[in-house]
């Protein structure tokens, strides 16, 4: 993928504050070629503001007076659409759009379209592009402000180009390493120990308390740092107890 070659366009854009959220939601993702058909108030400080620290983005954008300028050199264009028109067109869903946009890029120029924030791409302009994209929503609310809708085009298209870089699993990054179940055994002693001198468990009457106990620090998965830190919370709490209060003498005796 070649996100040099990939640029957002936007169409007749009435409101400048959401140019500027667009350029932020590409910064964001990497992407830096703005392209505006027409906008309605541009430049503005609006834009400026919402763009935050994307102003560069901003500065590099093309303006253009025609849709047909804007895409003349692209080989593959892309409309963004919020509903099904009369003569089917091919459609695609975010993902799938974007693996076609990305192996499209390493040797075309392609273009996303996204039209007005009132009533989007014409029948017309929807009519110059390869394929259609929609952006799956709730039947109850299906509205999205422009910025959010570049945004998620923005991040499939992210997710693509990171693929080989993200972590194979939850743990790749970890720092610390897990706990080893010895250590568990003496952490789960302990903590008995202490929940005995507290009152809080009855040694006559456990209720299967330290089998939750260990369902609950198993689910979780502890690393040595964190058993340390429990262990000296327990060790700090015991200092004001008293001596005197029942101990148990093996891993889960009270089960």
């Amino acid at each position: 993928m070649n996100l040099d070659n990939i640029r957002i366009v936007l169409v007749n854009t009435s409101h400048p504050g959401n140019i500027g959220g667009v350029a932020r939601a590409m910064k964001n993702m990497g992407l830096s070629r703005l392209y505006l058909v027409e906008p309605r108030q541009y430049p503005d400080e609006q834009a400026t503001w919402r763009a935050a620290t994307a102003a560069d983005v901003l500065d590099g954008a093309v303006v253009t007076r025609t849709l047909d300028e804007a895409i003349a050199d692209c080989q593959f264009v892309v409309g963004t659409s919020a509903r099904s028109r009369n003569i089917p067109w091919p459609l695609q869903d975010p993902r799938a759009c974007a693996g076609r946009m990305a192996e499209a890029s390493v040797h075309e120029q392609v273009a996303v379209l996204f039209g007005r924030e009132d009533r989007g791409l014409t029948n017309e302009e929807l009519r110059r592009c390869n394929l259609h994209l929609n952006i799956p929503t709730s039947e109850d609310y299906s509205s999205l402000n422009l910025a959010m809708a570049v945004q998620v085009v923005c991040y499939e298209l992210r997710m693509l180009l990171d693929a080989g870089r993200l972590p194979a699993s939850e743990d790749a990054e970890w720092d610390t390493p897990f706990a080893t179940r010895e250590n568990m055994e003496r952490f789960y002693v302990h903590l008995e120990e202490t929940l005995v001198q507290l009152g809080f468990l009855d040694p006559a009457a456990p209720r299967q308390l330290m089998t939750r106990l260990r369902r609950l620090y198993s689910r979780v998965r502890l690393d040595e740092m964190e058993l340390n830190i429990l262990r000296g919370i327990l060790t700090e709490t015991q200092k004001f107890l008293p001596r005197d209060s029942a101990t148990v003498s093996s891993p889960g005796g009270s089960e």
